[in-house]
């Protein structure tokens, strides 16, 4: 009875799988109404696209559209490979099809670059199909041409496109080129900036002009609309995800001292010469953060502010004030080896009042980390000096940041000095006792080391310890505990390195 059961179910549901075959080839079979007329355009930015059931546009079914009212851009995938692709009023089966889009529209005068993809056949024309600007007629995985060109008033664009087998997907995209035409080196007046925008962190790329500033002041405060937004110029908006613009502003100032203020996230940096040296560098990346500069000057000044943004938050902002204050003003400042540091030195003029001075050291003499601080006890003392005690080898970049009475800071010129590297036999250590028998003993250096590092090792080479001993002068004893109660009797090398010292080996007796 289970048997009969069973194969009675079987014969219905073939027999109801082959009905509803039977109406879907019905169905699908019906003859529809095919809407459009295979040659009117869109307009608007809105393609009428003519669907083809087959590669050679000859069996119409109906029409689509693609594109919206703010672009002509689009990508189609057709909802897969083999499928029913839905028209306007008839289905196109998406195994061997062919599309045929149309649309004028009009250029403002300009550059225009048209990119067009697809998998199978695309062809892309902007004189109603009499010449193909780009044509890929073949069989081929999804690809895409590019064609560049200068555009002005109404143009009749076709995009056709086939599907042979297998894969399908076509694409149209049209992007605006254009540049500033600016002379990028001319200099703002009467306290309004000429702002120079690029497209990219490094200048390279110019885009167009803005300007910042009033007729009343040169101040002025810039976040560009947000972050990753499109900002507009002259010529060519910018995306403020990535940009970097130079200010440029000619400016007489009465003879007096001034502070500047600037500000910025990311890099931002301010000249007072056309950008031949910057008084304000801070060309890294980081959130907002200020740096302010006093200077004494008279007469004529080309003003250089420069900014770039890599990512995220944007802004960068300028401020000037004129100082009833003298700043202090520096007479002198030198730098010279001695005893194997360097040797700072300057002088102040009369009338400088400092509070405080903080030495600075750069490899580079761009970025400047503090290494020291001298104070000022008061506006009597002219003369002052610091020893830089662990000093890098090679070149070495050195400046003050002076900071009045009043709390205003501003950052001396920039002294180097080249230290030779030391040579092995300059540098001599000697060990006391060099028979060891309580576990420990004595190192002493014939010059300063910087990052000092005592490694012990025996003769067949084998580490037993080692000790980071910091910074060591000359001359300066420093005990290294050991345990050589597990070592064995023997003979031991002691080995003293830094980063500015060379190796050097002493040895030890262990009883």
């Amino acid at each position: 009875m289970t048997t009969r059961v069973l194969t009675c179910l079987a014969i219905l549901s073939e027999a109801f799988l082959i009905s509803f075959l039977f109406f879907e080839l019905c169905v699908n079979s019906q003859p529809c109404t095919r809407l459009g007329d295979e040659t009117t355009y869109g307009t608007g930015n809105i393609w009428i696209g003519y669907a083809y059931n087959n590669r050679n546009f000859t069996n119409y079914r109906s029409y689509v559209n693609e594109g919206t009212a703010a672009s002509p851009n689009f990508d189609q995938n057709f909802g897969g490979d083999d499928v029913n692709y839905n028209t306007t009023s008839c289905r196109v089966s998406t195994e061997g099809f062919s599309m045929r889009y149309k649309l004028t529209k009009t250029f403002a005068s300009g550059t225009y670059s048209f990119t067009v993809g697809g998998d199978d056949g695309y062809r892309f024309s902007l004189d109603g199909g009499t010449t193909w600007a780009i044509n890929e007629w073949n069989d081929q995985p999804y690809a895409v041409s590019t064609h560049t060109v200068a555009l002005n008033g109404s143009y009749n664009m076709i995009l056709e496109y086939y599907e042979n087998s297998g894969e399908n997907r076509v694409s149209f995209a049209v992007a605006t080129i254009c540049s500033g035409t600016e002379n990028t080196g001319m200099y703002g007046t009467g306290n309004i900036w000429n702002g120079y925008l690029y497209d990219g962190t490094n200048f390279a790329a110019y885009s167009g002009m803005v300007n910042e500033g009033s007729a009343g002041s040169p101040d002025f405060a810039q976040s560009f609309g947000g972050s990753d937004v499109s900002y507009n110029t002259s010529a060519c908006p910018v995306q403020t995800e990535t940009f970097s613009v130079r200010y440029r502003l000619a400016k007489t100032f009465a003879a007096g001292s001034y502070l500047f203020t600037v500000g910025g996230d990311d890099g931002y940096r301010l000249s007072v010469d056309g950008g031949a040296s910057w008084i304000i560098n801070n060309w890294t990346l980081h959130s907002y953060t200020t740096t302010s500069y006093s200077a004494s000057l008279s007469g004529s000044h080309n003003l250089v502010l420069e900014y770039y943004e890599n990512t995220g938050a944007n802004r960068v902002s300028f401020e000037m004030r004129t100082l009833s204050i003298l700043p202090v003003t520096l007479v002198a400042f030198t730098a010279h080896e001695k005893d194997h540091a360097v040797q700072l030195n300057w002088s102040i003029s009369s009338g400088s009042d400092p509070r405080m001075f903080e030495v600075e050291r750069s490899i580079n003499g761009e970025t400047f980390s503090g290494i020291g601080n001298v104070s000022s006890p008061n506006s009597s003392v002219k003369h002052y000096s610091f020893t830089d005690q662990s000093p890098i080898r090679g070149m070495a970049y050195y400046r003050l940041k002076i900071t009045d009475r009043s709390g205003i800071s501003t950052y001396s010129e920039t002294v180097n000095i080249r230290l030779a590297a030391a040579s092995v036999n300059s540098n001599k250590i000697s060990v006391y006792p060099t028979v060891v028998t309580g576990g420990s003993f004595l190192v002493t250096s014939s010059n300063n080391i910087r990052n000092a590092v005592i490694t012990i090792t025996g003769l067949h080479g084998k580490t037993m310890t080692k000790q980071s001993a910091g910074n060591i002068n000359a001359g300066d004893a420093i005990r290294v505990n050991a345990n050589t109660g597990s070592w064995g009797k023997g003979i031991y090398l002691v080995t003293v390195s830094g980063s500015n010292f060379e190796m050097t080996t002493g040895k030890i007796i262990v009883q």
